[in-house]
């Protein structure tokens, strides 16, 4: 940077900021937080290293990838964005079981207020081409699913959201 004020990195680690600072185009003076927590998990020798293997037009999305990860890493020390990922996967699992016991409680109510008209094919959750999977024999274990429902409602809201301070509780 050279000019006025030093870059974060050259800010926190107390040296003067040269010209051709590397850092100086992803770490501006006025975010110092940003390079902070990268240094606490990277620190800022690997963080060097790993922008000048790449090219100049690659850094920014690097220093973005590394903030993201260095975040979640002080978040969840042992699996950092790992324990973020399986937390939506589940999320997303839970979300289309929600999603199949909606479908099926309303076929049952289809069903039970007009008993001789057929009901239409349900689409699976996962978008593939199985017509109707709910009514391939399997009909009957979900006329019983309109109590258990709520189970399934209230385990997902027992849950707290990733950026709170549990998972589970």
């Amino acid at each position: 940077m050279g000019g006025n004020s030093p870059c974060a990195s050259c800010k926190l680690l107390r040296r003067r900021c040269a010209k051709g600072c590397i850092f100086a185009p992803y770490f501006p003076p006025d975010d110092p937080h940003r390079f902070a927590i990268v240094h606490k998990v990277f620190g800022a020798s690997n963080i060097s290293k790993m922008l000048q293997e790449l090219p100049v037009h690659q850094r920014g999305d690097a220093v973005s990838s590394l903030v993201y990860e260095a975040n979640a890493r002080v978040r969840d020390p042992v699996y950092g964005c790992v324990g973020a990922i399986s937390y939506l996967q589940n999320q997303v699992a839970q979300l289309q079981m929600q999603l199949a016991v909606a479908q099926a409680e309303i076929l049952c109510i289809q069903v039970q207020q007009d008993p001789m008209a057929m009901p239409s094919p349900v689409v699976p959750v996962d978008g593939s081409d199985n017509k109707s999977f709910l009514l391939h024999n399997n009909l009957p274990q979900y006329f019983n699913l309109a109590s258990n429902s709520g189970n399934v409602t209230h385990e997902s809201l027992k849950r707290e959201s990733f950026f709170g301070h549990d998972m589970v509780s």
